[in-house]
């Protein structure tokens, strides 16, 4: 077996120089001894666990999974997977793991839009404060009066409303498909 790859390192002056000194103590070239440390070394991981030699991209391959599907359930797939906006490998890596840890996780679509309702609903609660404050420092001004309040009350109801729909439609949804989640 040739000998024709080259292994290289940078190291410090010190250790160069103890590597050298260990060298000529075993009556040896730097060269060769780093040969017979790499050797002992493959020798010792191979015994141990021959999946490091592997490649990473051989070790991510063992970590794939192939499925036969049937032409409907591909289509299925890939409009169930549309509607997330998601790869369709994706989609299903996602819902194993969603089925097998319990979950219901979000698709970047759908958090969006829930990180949206949450920013609406600070916004109408910061407006408020100053309402509140307002009224509070001026008498008599023409502050909000009970309907208006009531419309933002139910604005805020609304949206907690919407979003609670939301987070319950996700979760039924990576249960039994989006196509059957009433809206």
């Amino acid at each position: 077996m040739g000998t024709s790859q080259l292994i290289a390192a940078r190291v410090s002056p010190e250790t160069k120089a103890k590597f050298r000194a260990l060298a000529e103590q075993q009556q040896m070239t730097e060269s060769a001894l780093l040969k017979q440390l790499i050797d002992l070394t493959v020798q010792r991981v191979r015994h141990a666990d021959d999946d490091v030699l592997r490649s990473p991209g051989r070790r991510l391959r063992a970590a794939r999974l192939y499925v036969r599907l049937h032409p409907e359930d591909q289509w299925l797939l890939r409009e169930r997977a549309a509607a997330r906006q998601m790869p369709a490998a994706t989609y299903v890596s996602v819902l194993v793991r969603a089925h097998l840890r319990d979950l219901a996780p979000l698709p970047k679509a759908e958090l969006v839009a829930l990180k949206r309702s949450v920013s609406e609903l600070g916004a109408i609660g910061r407006n408020l404060n100053q309402l509140t404050r307002l009224a509070h420092h001026q008498t008599g001004s023409a502050g909000p009066g009970r309907e208006d309040l009531r419309m933002m009350l139910k604005v805020c109801e609304a949206m907690r409303d919407h979003t609670k729909g939301l987070i319950r439609a996700n979760a039924h949804a990576w249960k039994v498909g989006h196509d059957t989640v009433s809206s």
